[in-house]
């Protein structure tokens, strides 16, 4: 008989990752003619690597300005494995980005041999902070690093913001800076497991940006950063293209994952979540190159602060379900934290995060978004592998997880106004459980 432990995070319930009562398990026939969750755990599909979000300048300048042991209670909130969230996975950028305290790069102008390369600018707030996290999870964690914006004076023009290009006779400098930011960031001890190629190339944003369409990123790789990460000794880090939102996903990995001499150093494709929620590309990616891999970037709620709102936990929710469903294989939220304004960001840019420090007056806040993730991150263990169900339901969005331990850990998502009920079919033993509205639901099953 299977054991079923159920945990539940509800809006109008004030419970948040509550425990609830060990559920009735039956055998032979479905509980009161519900809507069927059916697991088939002979059905198996990608291995997942974890949870993790962004070591940005400004999240760890916020954490900076407030005691050390409120600091330590929010890493604690994320990277502890028992109290917290988990994570195991982050993401740091090279040199600025929107959320950082100003434009900054690691060189001085027209450095083009990389002379004066230093991350020490990383020393006051990001490395404590990564420091801090792989001693609160006792581990390493997987980090991916991306770059927004070359040094003004490599791009066309001639600024880090407002897009551009970078400049022809920069590329080899560009691509070994990659290659000393991995190595000075190993030197502090924080090994590097990959990089991205290009924070958002098809967009020209008001802050820190640069754009490649396809075949320049694909040229790019195949001819300048995957040769010098080899020449380097890094030949083991990943490079992972795109790092942009779905819709368009498909076509840009075609173009060069298509390319045989670009592929050799190609990892896979990094995902964001703005302007579409085409999680079938995601799919169509990994059918057509199924020995590549799909990582989630970056996804935030935009447009400042929202304390207390319920609909952006149930986007990270609907998110990662259709992410996960079509093969995804790692998740990095963006900013870990940010204060009351949802910055600093140094052009204005602000956004929402699952906590929210308020700077002036110490409260620390914690978003939907926080629970809504941790329903997968607490339970949904590095290495574990989806397997395969059937809902029977217009309503309600699910995924289930087989981790390295057997346990089952299947997570449902109830976005409606009306509770509902749903029976889990395990093998023919049956485990109805209620879901509220506006909820997210847990099952950890044992056999």
């Amino acid at each position: 008989m299977v054991k079923v432990k159920v945990i539940q995070t509800a809006k109008n319930t004030g419970e948040r990752f509550i425990e609830k009562g060990t559920p009735l398990v039956t055998t032979g026939v479905p509980l009161h003619g519900t809507t069927i969750l059916r697991i088939n755990i002979g059905e198996r599909y990608q291995t997942f690597m974890g949870f993790g979000g962004a070591f940005t300048e400004a999240a760890a300048y916020t954490l900076a300005q407030i005691p050390d042991e409120d600091r330590k209670r929010v890493i604690e909130s994320y990277f502890n494995k028992d109290t917290g969230l988990g994570y195991t996975l982050g993401r740091t950028h090279i040199h600025s980005c929107d959320f950082a305290l100003g434009n900054y790069t690691y060189v001085e102008e027209n450095d083009a041999e990389l002379k004066t390369f230093s991350i020490e600018r990383e020393q006051k707030y990001v490395l404590p902070l990564i420091k801090d996290a792989m001693k609160e999870g006792n581990q390493e964690l997987t980090l991916l690093s991306s770059p927004w914006s070359p040094p003004a004076w490599m791009k066309t023009n001639n600024e880090m913001n407002h897009g551009g290009k970078l400049k022809p006779e920069y590329f080899s400098a560009w691509a070994m800076y990659y290659a000393k930011y991995i190595k000075a960031m190993d030197a502090e001890g924080i090994p590097i497991w990959g990089v991205t190629v290009q924070n958002e190339p098809e967009a020209t944003q008001v802050w820190d940006s640069c754009r490649y369409n396809a075949e320049e990123e694909r040229d790019f790789v195949k001819n300048y950063l995957g040769p010098t990460l080899e020449q380097e000794g890094l030949q083991e880090k990943k490079i992972i293209i795109w790092d942009h939102n779905r819709d368009v996903a498909y076509e840009r990995a075609t173009t060069i994952l298509s390319d045989s001499e670009a592929s050799k150093y190609i990892w896979g494709t990094g995902i964001h979540w703005y302007v579409s929620e085409e999680f079938e590309n995601l799919s169509k990616i990994h059918q057509e190159f199924p020995d590549k891999h799909l990582i989630f970037t970056e996804g935030c709620i935009e447009g400042g602060v929202q304390l207390g709102a319920w609909h952006t936990g149930e986007r990270y929710a609907r998110n990662i379900i259709g992410d996960l469903n079509n093969w995804l294989e790692g998740w990095i939220d963006w900013n870990l934290v940010l204060n009351e304004k949802g910055g600093p960001n140094h052009v204005g840019n602000y956004c929402d995060a699952p906590i929210i420090v308020d700077t002036k007056t110490g409260e620390i806040h914690y978003n939907s978004s926080y629970y809504y993730i941790g329903h997968f991150s607490k339970y949904i263990k590095p290495n574990a592998v989806r397997v395969g169900f059937e809902l029977e339901s217009e309503t309600l969005m699910a995924t289930a997880f087989r981790n390295v331990n057997g346990s089952l850990a299947v997570v449902i998502l109830n976005p409606c106004d009306l509770p509902e009920s749903v029976t889990i079919d395990l093998e023919g033993e049956f485990t109805e459980v209620r879901l509220p509205e506006h909820s997210i639901t847990t099952l950890l099953i044992e056999k």
